[in-house]
């Protein structure tokens, strides 16, 4: 694979900060490993740019920002950057299938942007002027038939890392012994409406407590 990490050219934004945001339990080892495996499966060389960590009373925080690249020829490449802060991260033990696991429990936030970098320039030993031109026909006028896959192929291979992480996400949550689902919550507050409106209807009218002092 050809390593073109360009520092000029042409950047054609595709996805533009896609979230994904989480509170519960997960592990930190099995949400990179998912990050890795989706991208090396769409062929991305990983990349680190940034990552921190810092101590706090209410638990550890992360930050970590990748920015993996594929490079579809000499002179064009995809590029996802990717922001992962873990917030208020703690230990957690689980049960699950009889038997105790440790997990993390904390806030995950992520965001996505992901790119089309081409560098007309040094493809056609352009100068500036002519350059400028062709970038401008392919963007506005004619692209031409190999490159206008590569949007499309830049927006599938983000779907499948957002659906790689959600997917991982989302087992977590069956694991959860501690977390309702909205479905589970509204469900709950109905029968205890119902409980309600049967207690009262049974109550004696003169009973006291049906009082209320204001």
């Amino acid at each position: 694979m050809v390593e073109a990490s360009f520092t000029s050219g042409e950047r054609e934004l595709v996805i533009n900060n896609r979230q994904i945001r989480y509170s519960g339990i997960f592990s930190v080892n099995e949400l990179f490993d998912a990050i890795n495996d989706a991208l090396q499966e769409k062929g991305y060389t990983l990349r680190e740019k940034k990552s921190e960590e810092t101590v706090t009373e209410s638990g550890k925080n992360y930050f970590l920002e990748l920015r993996p690249y594929k490079s579809l020829s000499a002179y064009a490449e995809l590029l996802i950057k990717i922001k992962i802060n873990l917030n208020n991260v703690t230990d957690s033990i689980q049960e699950h299938e009889d038997s105790k696991r440790k997990f993390q429990k904390g806030d995950i936030s992520i965001a996505i942007d992901s790119w089309v970098i081409t560098d007309y320039e040094h493809r056609w030993m352009m100068k500036p002027f002519t350059w400028f031109m062709k970038a401008f026909v392919n963007k506005y006028v004619y692209r031409f038939s190999f490159e206008a896959a590569f949007p499309g192929i830049l927006a599938g291979d983000t779907a499948h890392l957002c659906g790689s992480i959600r997917g991982l996400l989302a087992s977590y949550r069956r694991k959860d012994k501690t977390y309702m689902f909205e479905k589970d919550v509204r469900e709950r507050a109905k029968e205890e409406m119902i409980e309600e409106a049967d207690r009262r209807k049974n109550q004696p009218e003169n009973d006291n407590n049906s009082k209320v002092d204001v």
